[in-house]
């Protein structure tokens, strides 16, 4: 229990779709979810940035939902907490906001009703949640995780470190998942079905490697998503062509979009993010890097000043 401390959750973004990597290759990103965790009488979470500042502050938050969804299943009660909450990770841009508050609900629910979840049990619970692996489980485990999830069960696999420039292209304008979900085809031919697959097949094979040059190439060859999502992403033709042309290895968009991936070199990331600000200048583009280490957890004494 926490008692005289507080409980610190710190929660990596996440890109998925990498390129063909649909529902099933993510990365962990230098964004964090962050949460400020000490008991109460009742529950509040209490906005600390202005990414979260209209999130609920109540038990209608998604990560008090999934906290007693967690321990309800465990059959165990979930004590009240006072959460401060602080995030620079974008609301619904493809960096994986709602599966980083999963990640955090689950993390709550491990904390506060002791039960020492283990990471591969988070990794279920939270796949069930989101419907596929591909943002949850790079938030848990960091670095890039290929995925396949299943009615019956989660594989994953980390991908070997990967050292390099990510940059991010993220516009202003919100774009729900289900809006990109719903551009999508209902089905797809046998032939494509089977040339989707061998892009993304590759696409692992060459992480796997640690081949950037051919990272980059095929994951701009998807079939599955970016072909239909293309029309509601002015940028990405645009950000794509300029990238290209002072040295990035490949782009594609984020996660369901609307922000953009762009893979680089490492120490090229500056001045590419320099160049995509005069073409997208009302776009934010930053530079972040991979996170290796996933989702953490650590306590600190609670002190008040007299």
């Amino acid at each position: 229990m926490l008692g005289s401390e507080r409980a610190i959750i710190k929660v990596p973004a996440s890109s998925a779709n990498i390129g063909p990597g649909f529902d099933s290759i993510g990365m962990a990103l230098s964004r964090y979810l962050t949460l400020k965790i000490e008991l109460a009488d009742e529950w509040v979470f209490i906005p600390q940035s202005e990414e979260v500042e209209s999130i609920p502050t109540g038990k209608d938050n998604l990560m008090y939902e999934v906290a007693l969804e967690v321990a309800t299943s465990y059959k165990v009660n979930l004590p009240a907490a006072k959460v401060y909450v602080s995030s620079d990770i974008p609301l619904a841009r493809g960096l994986g906001s709602s599966a980083s508050a999963i990640v955090a609900g689950i993390e709550l629910a491990s904390l506060l009703c002791q039960l020492n979840l283990s990471i591969d049990e988070k990794l279920r619970i939270a796949s069930v949640m989101e419907g596929h692996p591909d943002n949850v489980s790079p938030s848990l485990y960091g670095g890039i995780v290929v995925g396949y999830h299943h009615k019956d069960d989660t594989y994953i696999t980390q991908v070997p470190y990967a050292d390099v420039d990510v940059v991010m292209v993220i516009p202003k304008y919100e774009l729900k998942t289900t809006d990109a979900r719903d551009v999508l085809p209902k089905q797809l031919s046998y032939q494509e079905a089977v040339e989707a697959g061998a892009v993304g097949n590759m696409l692992v094979a060459a992480l796997m490697k640690g081949n950037w040059p051919l990272v980059g190439t095929l994951m701009e060859k998807d079939l599955y998503h970016e072909p239909y999502r293309m029309s509601l992403v002015a940028e990405l033709p645009i950000v794509r062509e300029e990238a290209k042309k002072i040295g990035a290895y490949g782009v594609a968009l984020s996660g369901a979009g609307p922000s953009i991936l762009c893979l680089a070199r490492k120490g090229d990331g500056e001045r590419i993010v320099n160049s995509l600000r005069k073409i997208v200048p009302h776009c934010e583009v930053d530079v972040l890097t991979i996170d290796h280490r996933g989702v953490q957890v650590h306590k600190e004494a609670i002190t008040t000043c007299n």
